[in-house]
C-alpha cells in the first residue's frame, strides 16, 4: 500500500482544524503558566480578581474550544482513513490475500497522523509569535507587571507531540478494525449499506424526494461536516461581535478568523466530497432528461436545512458559552455589565450567512451542470 503525497493533501482540513486548535490552546495555557509566577506579588483585590478571572478564562477556552476542536479533527481524520480504505480496497484485498496481516497493514496509516503534526506545529508556532502581543492585551489594565513570554517544552509535548502520537494510534486502530473483512470483500470493494425502509410509500413520494434522502443517508459524514460548518461560522463570528464590546478588538478578529477559516474549509471539503460521490447520479439524471436546477436541487438541496440547523445551533451555543463566562467567570468583577443575547449580531451575520453560503452552492451548482455522463463513463 502507498500512501502518496496527494493523499495526504486531503488531510488538510484536519490539519487546519488542529491548527486553530493549537493556537487557541496556546494562547491561553502559556499564558497561564506564566502568569502564575506573580500570584503572590500581587497586593490590590482588583488585581487578585482579575488574576483569577483570566486564569479561569484560559481554561474554560482552551478546555471547550480546543476540546471541541480535537473532536472534530478525529471524526474527520477517521472519515478519511474509510474513505481511503474505501478507494483502494482492491489493493488492500490483495494484501490481505497475500497473507498480510491486518496489524501489519494497519500500521502503515500511522502516516495519517503527519496532517495533524504538521497542524499542530504550525499552531504552535503562530501562536508563539503572537504572544508577546496577547500578554499586553490581557494585561492592557496595567494591573499586573510586565510577564516575559517563556518557551514551555511540557507545552510543546501535549499540544504538538501527543497529539500526533494519539491520532496516529487512532489512524492504526480504526483501520484494524475496518480492515476486519474477508479479502474477497475488500476486493470487490463492497460496502456495507444498511437499507431502511421509509415509512412513506413510494407512490408517497417523488424520484427527486427519495434521491435527497438516500444522498444524505449516503454521506452522514458530509451531513456533519456542512452543520459544523455552518455552526462555526454562526458561533465565532456573533461571539467576535461580542467580544469587540467586551473584551478588545484583537480577540474578536482572532475569533472571528479562526470561525471563518474552520467553516470555509470544512464546507469546501464537504461540498467536493459530494459532488465527486454524487457524480455518476448528476450524470444519470442529466441522461434521463432533468435539469441543472433540478439535479442541484436532488444532490446540494438535501444539506440546506442541515446548515441552517448548524447556525441555529451556533448562535445558541455562543450565547449560552458567553453568558456562562459572564455570569460565572467574571461575577467578582465590579463595572462588568450583564450580558444578553446579541440581535443586532443576529441581524448581521444571519443575512450575511445566508448569502455566502447560497453563493457557495451556485458554484457548486455550475459545476454539477458541468458533469457529463460520457466524462464519467469514460474515467
Amino acid at each position: 500500500m502507498l500512501i502518496n503525497v496527494k493523499s495526504l493533501l486531503k488531510l488538510f482540513g484536519v490539519s487546519i482544524v488542529m491548527c486553530c486548535a493549537a493556537f487557541v490552546c496556546t494562547l491561553f495555557l502559556s499564558y497561564n503558566m506564566d502568569i502564575a509566577g506573580i500570584k503572590d506579588s500581587l497586593s490590590s483585590d482588583a488585581a487578585v480578581t482579575l488574576y483569577n478571572a483570566l486564569i479561569t478564562t484560559g481554561k474554560v477556552t482552551a478546555a471547550v474550544a480546543g476540546g471541541c476542536l480535537v473532536i472534530t479533527s478525529a471524526v474527520l481524520l477517521l472519515f478519511y482513513v474509510k474513505n481511503y480504505i474505501d478507494s483502494h480496497g482492491r489493493d488492500l484485498g490483495i494484501l490481505k490475500a497475500l497473507g498480510c496481516s491486518n496489524m501489519k497493514t494497519a500500521l502503515r496509516f500511522w502516516v495519517f497522523g503527519l496532517s495533524v503534526l504538521a497542524g499542530c506545529a504550525a499552531g504552535f508556532a503562530a501562536a508563539y509569535l503572537y504572544l508577546p502581543a496577547f500578554y499586553k492585551l490581557q494585561n492592557a489594565e496595567k494591573l499586573f507587571p510586565d510577564i516575559a513570554v517563556k518557551f514551555h517544552f511540557s507545552l510543546f509535548l501535549c499540544l504538538v507531540i501527543l497529539p500526533s502520537a494519539v491520532f496516529s494510534l487512532l489512524a492504526i486502530f480504526y483501520a484494524w478494525y475496518k480492515l476486519k473483512k474477508p479479502p474477497l470483500e475488500l476486493l470487490k470493494n463492497a460496502h456495507e449499506i444498511k437499507n431502511k425502509r421509509n415509512k412513506q410509500s413510494d407512490k408517497e413520494r417523488s424520484f427527486l424526494s427519495e434521491l435527497r434522502s438516500n444522498t444524505l443517508r449516503a454521506k452522514k459524514s458530509a451531513v456533519f461536516f456542512i452543520a459544523f460548518s455552518a455552526f462555526c461560522f454562526s458561533a465565532m463570528t456573533q461571539m467576535s461581535f461580542s467580544m469587540k464590546k467586551l473584551a478588545s478588538t484583537q480577540m474578536a478578529f482572532i475569533m472571528i478568523t479562526i470561525g471563518l477559516v474552520l467553516a470555509f474549509v470544512t464546507l469546501f471539503l464537504s461540498l467536493s466530497s459530494v459532488v465527486k460521490e454524487h457524480a455518476k447520479t448528476v450524470a444519470l439524471l442529466e441522461a434521463f432528461g432533468y435539469t441543472p436546477k433540478e439535479r442541484s436541487k436532488a444532490v446540494l438541496g438535501a444539506y440546506r436545512p442541515v446548515s441552517y440547523i448548524g447556525f441555529a445551533v451556533g448562535t445558541l451555543y455562543q450565547y449560552g458559552l458567553l453568558k456562562i463566562m459572564m455570569s460565572l467567570v467574571y461575577a467578582d468583577i465590579q463595572n462588568i455589565a450583564s450580558y444578553g443575547f446579541d440581535f443586532v449580531a443576529l441581524a448581521i451575520f444571519l443575512p450575511l450567512f445566508v448569502a455566502v453560503y447560497e453563493l457557495t452552492m451556485f458554484a457548486y451548482s455550475l459545476k454539477i451542470k458541468k458533469t457529463s455522463l460520457k466524462k464519467i463513463m469514460t474515467e
